[in-house]
């Protein structure tokens, strides 16, 4: 889903999420995948100061509601508040029942806005299997650390489902960097963006999903769309079969490079 949110009009953003949850279960789609924040739009300083997070539970409800009646497995990422006080910006993957499979906190943060907002998190990504494929989340400037995509295809999987904001004027990253991940990593990658103007931020659109051979599947434009492709656990393992990066990994030689080259020059 590649759609304009309009910040803290979380009505209207989760009526965006349930028709276009309605219209992808009908063309048959088994997962629906939003942008980071939508719910409560993409402005860190207003949903920090202006979001009550009591509110955040019935969000959360409604969005499992949407789920279980369109029958369709959905990802969708809100702030959430710590039992230390901390707020974090997360993601989380419903089933097609509205039952929560796996969540997320966001772990490196982009500009002084998220730095003021929220917390970096430091869990890596977890796994879990959703019909059949072996799925894990990133969010938005996560996926552009080699470490985070590597994390998730060393721990089993097939599919990095990736919330994002991404503002005009970083096309590479979709067009180059998410591919090089996806290629590198050996899993497919979905990275799902506003489009249009919040808060004064102009989004890029650009969706995209770039298979475990780092060739597009599918790529969005500019405007709100509903962006399809097909996906499968056979193609990652087809990947890693012909060329076993994950196999061939040296991790303690990239540590003792790390070690190295933090000790400082003699």
């Amino acid at each position: 889903m590649q759609a304009n949110s309009s910040v803290l009009d979380i009505d209207r953003n989760c009526g965006a999420i349930d028709r276009a949850a309605q219209t992808a279960a009908e063309a048959g789609a088994e997962v629906l995948l939003t942008p980071e924040l939508f719910p409560v739009g993409y402005a860190p300083p207003r949903v920090r100061a202006e979001l009550d997070p009591d509110t955040l539970p019935g969000i959360r409800r409604s969005l499992a509601d949407i789920a279980a009646r369109h029958r369709i497995a959905l990802v969708y990422s809100l702030p959430a508040v710590t039992d230390g006080g901390e707020w974090q910006i997360t993601a989380t993957v419903l089933d097609h029942s509205g039952n929560e499979l796996l969540s997320y906190a966001k772990v490196h943060l982009f500009g002084p806005d998220e730095r003021k907002a929220f917390s970096p998190a430091q869990a890596a990504p977890a796994v879990v299997d959703l019909g059949g494929i072996k799925v894990s989340l990133a969010i938005c400037y996560d996926v552009e650390f080699p470490e985070t995509v590597r994390a998730a295809a060393a721990a089993g999987a097939d599919l990095l489902m990736v919330p994002t904001a991404l503002a005009h004027g970083f096309e590479s990253v979709p067009q180059v960097l998410l591919r090089a991940r996806a290629l590198e990593s050996q899993l497919t990658v979905a990275y799902a963006n506003h489009s249009g103007e919040e808060d004064g931020c102009t989004f890029l659109g650009g969706s995209v999903v770039a298979g475990p051979d780092g060739e597009l599947l599918a790529a969005a434009g500019p405007g709100q769309e509903l962006l399809y492709a097909e996906v499968s656990a056979e193609a990652a393992r087809q990947a890693r079969d012909a060329v076993p990066y994950l196999r061939e990994r040296r991790p303690d030689v990239y540590r003792a490079w790390d070690e190295a080259g933090g000790a400082g020059m003699p």
